[in-house]
């Protein structure tokens, strides 16, 4: 049980870590603009390397950034879950609950990365002839990937044995 919330808290923490990065930083996608290699975040566009916020505020910038958030906020309170369920004597409790919010934080992620996709694919896809996905975006995936993990390793520690001595009670 302790390995298996350990292994989620490490996956839980390099989630955190690479969505906040993600969601932070301005290589969302990358396209050529006037010949020039340009590059865009969720708040702010780059050209010719002079970077500039969003002037015009979408209905899908927001959704995205509000969601990138919402998961941020709660793969940390997760964390905080997981921390408390390893001095609590309610541990399955706080597991399957951090496990919980993990995967709630994942689904955020995941649903803010599918808009964020949908629209650049159909939007700035054939607005721009040459662009493509840039590291921002594959690190807010690969933070799901670590999100969901997370949450589903307290999820199996929660509904395993209570403590190691009954493991080794029931296999002797």
């Amino acid at each position: 049980m302790l390995k298996l919330m350990g292994g989620g808290l490490l996956c839980a923490v390099s989630g955190l870590v690479l969505l906040i990065v993600a969601t932070a930083t301005d290589f969302w996608m990358q396209y050529r603009f006037s010949g020039q290699l340009s590059n865009q975040g969720l708040w702010r566009f780059c050209v010719g390397g002079k970077c500039r916020p969003h002037t015009l505020t979408l209905a899908f910038w927001d959704t995205t950034r509000a969601f990138m958030i919402l998961s941020v906020l709660s793969s940390f309170a997760g964390i905080l879950l997981g921390l408390t369920s390893f001095s609590s004597s309610a541990r399955a409790a706080r597991s399957r609950s951090a496990g919980m919010t993990l995967l709630l934080a994942a689904l955020f992620a995941l649903l803010g990365i599918s808009v964020y996709t949908g629209v650049t694919v159909h939007f700035y896809g054939k607005r721009y002839a040459e662009w493509r996905f840039s590291w921002s975006y594959i690190l807010g995936w690969i933070a799901v990937i670590l999100t969901i993990s997370a949450g589903v390793f307290h999820i199996c520690a929660a509904s395993g044995n209570a403590s190691p001595e009954d493991a080794d009670v029931a296999s002797g």
